[in-house]
């Protein structure tokens, strides 16, 4: 690796980038409803302009995957800057229903563009501790998203608008495409261990990679929709509860903190078992109490989902080493075009559990109470709903626990 680089700097300047990737999250998790309020907007719409930042992440994670040995990671951030730039302006300008959706494409793809040039960025330049430093940098998307929801709650109690809210993204945003633009870059983990273009794609198709995909898709799933639509689905149900989803990832900053001692003592597939046991044990509670009790169970999840994300693409990093960045990039863009999917099927299943509690002969002067009351039975109901999928992770990932004590470790690239 050339002196130039400077590990430190790159590592904070991923940072702030996957910061910004948070703020989205989180912003647009707190101003989401007053978006549909001022453009008039139903839940369906609302579901589909969230979903939109996961079909754009996905599809830019495929594309950063296959094309970031070829043109560089640096190249690849520059892109990303430039797509967070014109996504985040078009939000604040935003006029309606198509104007949202498309600038919140724009910045789903920067979101994706960054985890597909940062994540094989962080195990290029530790490749002695890859799980452990994955959790770190990607402590900043809970880190983020408590930043923003905080944003939300302060600006909206100082009654200022969500265009400003919007706009403190652009602070980070500006921040990282500067550093980014005065630093030196290492070549990928992939492309400096000599392994092939062709040996790369054969790895793909590894039984354990295939598992791997399909277990991100159930912990994509559990940690982010339930994050984007927790404000939604539990607000008729507490007063605070966009701070349930800030005390839910305040837990994944600390946890994903200390994640080195944790990784070093339960190992990552034993991490990812806890974990699916702790995220299905906080979904139950917030799907099955109320007042104090709910915070008690975003507590559990927050510690539940917190090592899912960077776990996940830690375990293929280090287990499955010759599938490179394609390999990393392929389990985020497949957990993010999970949730894209998961997100319209259950933004209509909520509106039709809604409409189901409403009775037909309501008074038009009682409406208002009567759908306030449906939306408070149907929020949990969602919830629940989710809560069979870490419940299936828990059977999958005592499963990878078995293969893994009893499989011959591979050879590390070299």
């Amino acid at each position: 690796m050339s002196k130039n680089i400077q590990h430190n700097k790159l590592f904070v300047a991923s940072c702030l980038a996957l910061l910004v990737t948070s703020l989205s999250f989180g912003i647009r998790a707190g101003v989401l409803n007053q978006q549909g309020i001022d453009f008039n907007l139903t839940s369906a719409q609302l579901g589909t302009i969230a979903a939109t930042a996961f079909w754009g992440f996905p599809l830019a994670m495929l594309v950063g995957g296959i094309i970031v040995d070829i043109i560089g990671m640096k190249r690849l951030l520059v892109l990303a800057f430039a797509f967070h730039l014109v996504g985040i302006v078009l939000t604040i300008y935003a006029t309606g229903y198509w104007s949202l959706f498309f600038s919140t494409l724009l910045i789903g793809i920067a979101n994706g563009t960054v985890e597909a040039a940062c994540n094989p960025l962080v195990t290029a330049l530790y490749p002695d501790n890859k799980t452990t430093k994955l959790n770190h940098f990607h402590l900043w998307f809970p880190g983020g998203i408590v930043i923003g929801t905080l944003v939300v709650f302060l600006f909206n109690k100082l009654g200022l608008s969500t265009q400003m809210q919007v706009g403190v993204m652009l602070i980070p945003t500006v921040l990282y495409g500067y550093l980014f633009s005065k630093l030196d870059f290492p070549v990928t983990e992939r492309v400096s261990s000599g392994v092939t273009s062709g040996e790369m794609y054969k790895s793909l198709l590894n039984p354990l990679f295939i598992f791997m995909i399909i277990c991100m898709f159930g912990t994509a799933i559990t940690e982010l929709f339930t994050g984007q639509w927790i404000d939604i689905l539990l607000k008729n149900v507490s007063d605070n509860a966009i701070l349930l989803l800030t005390i839910e990832t305040g837990i994944m900053v600390i946890g994903r903190g200390f994640a080195g001692p944790v990784v070093k003592q339960f190992s990552p597939q034993g991490v990812l078992l806890i974990s699916a046991v702790l995220a299905a044990v906080g979904l139950y509670l917030l799907g099955h109490t109320s007042g104090n009790m709910l915070f008690v169970g975003a507590i559990i999840f927050g510690i539940g989902v917190c090592y899912f994300w960077p776990t996940m693409i830690g375990f293929v990093a280090e287990n499955l080493p010759k599938t490179g960045a394609v390999g990393l990039n392929l389990m985020g863009g497949a957990g993010m075009f999970a949730v894209s999917v998961y997100m319209i099927f259950m933004s209509d299943f909520y509106e039709k559990l809604v409409a189901a509690n409403i009775p037909q002969n309501t008074a038009a002067a009682d409406l208002a109470n009567v759908t306030n009351e449906a939306k408070k039975l149907a929020g949990p109901e969602v919830i629940n709903a989710t809560l069979m999928i870490p419940l299936v992770l828990v059977v999958a990932f005592a499963g990878l626990n078995w293969y893994m004590k009893n499989k011959k470790q591979p050879e590390p690239v070299v």
